[in-house]
């Protein structure tokens, strides 16, 4: 059985990482710590666990092998590097920290301790985004020339985005580092290394962070993606489009759907819809315990939150300096 702590409640799903990790066989979650000792007292209350104010003295405890990491932004380098000292098996909420440097420190930490390393890239397991990386790689669209992804909802004009979502010391950024990290790994994993990246960023709700945005990404294979995001859509949206010589594949949008116009997989140029989809991959909590208890893989581990840190790092500076970044950024 693996015994989880879970760091903080600050996060929007710290409440359904503690109910996936209950809800696997093999785990437990058995405490709680988190920066505002009232907010995890009443937390701990409610999942019927210990709580602990003191962050060292919990991961201290030999009665808990792993953390699942829902603290602020700014708070991932220290609490990872601390519970990988301790000997702790980590899974964090994305993303793994604000720059690429602190992202090498948590990483030597981890390797060093030999302990699991799980971040939190769901929407990179979903079939449809599955099916877009068979593609990719199998050479069914051809060269590959642009890919569009954009995820949006209407937190800051609904109001159920939390208050300190928009405190730009905690996060680190607004929209793109929280809704646009989705977009980002899917493009990195998609794509491979980085050129350039330019980005545009507004403050539509007048918040101290953006919720506007969008990052222009371009690639070594000389593709280039369009990252899209945004707080103050209404409703909500997943869309996801890739251009290259030989097909056109989307998926997402208002209706949801998934189709393509690619020769060399369907064997016509009509407009077709799959017959099927691959599986999912599991969750990126089903795959941490599992990688804790079987030696089973995990597909988003150090190396993929570091590539998503290197393209934040580069979006936000493009914005900052208002100016194209160049890779590498160190």
């Amino acid at each position: 059985m693996v015994r989880v702590a879970m760091l903080s409640r600050w996060h929007v799903h710290a409440d359904e990482y503690a109910t996936r990790v209950n809800d696997e066989e093999q785990a437990q979650v058995v405490a709680v710590w988190d920066e505002e000792p009232d907010r995890g007292q009443g937390w701990a209350g409610d999942l019927g666990v210990d709580f602990e104010a003191d962050l060292d003295r919990l991961l201290a405890r030999d009665d808990i092998d792993a953390v699942a990491v829902d603290a602020p932004t700014n708070m991932h380098p220290e609490v990872m590097i601390k519970a990988a000292q301790a000997g702790k098996h980590i899974f964090t909420e994305k993303v793994m920290a604000a720059t690429v440097r602190e992202c090498r420190a948590i990483a030597d930490a981890v390797t060093r301790a030999g302990v699991r390393f799980c971040i939190s890239f769901p929407r990179r397991g979903l079939p449809e985004v599955q099916l877009a990386g068979q593609l990719v790689a199998g050479g069914h669209l051809g060269q590959i020339t642009l890919v569009r992804i954009r995820v949006a909802h209407g937190g800051s004009v609904a109001g159920w985005l939390p208050p300190h979502f928009y405190d730009p010391v905690a996060c680190g950024g607004g929209a793109m580092i929280d809704l646009g990290a989705h977009g980002m790994y899917i493009a990195r994993w998609l794509l491979g290394e980085p050129r350039q990246i330019a980005s545009a960023f507004n403050h539509i709700t007048g918040r101290a962070v953006e919720d506007n945005t969008l990052s222009v990404i371009t690639f070594e294979n000389q593709a280039i993606a369009i990252n899209e995001t945004s707080f103050v859509q209404h409703g909500g949206v997943f869309y996801l489009e890739i251009n290259g010589t030989e097909g056109t594949y989307v998926t997402g949008g208002p209706d949801g759907k998934t189709r393509l116009q690619a020769p060399k997989w369907s064997g016509s140029d009509d407009w077709v819809e799959p017959e099927s989809l691959p599986q999912p991959l599991l969750h990126p909590v089903t795959q941490w315990i599992n990688a804790i208890t079987r030696e089973g893989p995990i597909d988003y581990g150090l190396a993929e939150g570091l590539q998503l840190t290197e393209l934040m790092e580069g979006a936000y500076r493009a914005h900052r300096e208002g100016r194209t970044v160049s890779y590498p950024l160190h």
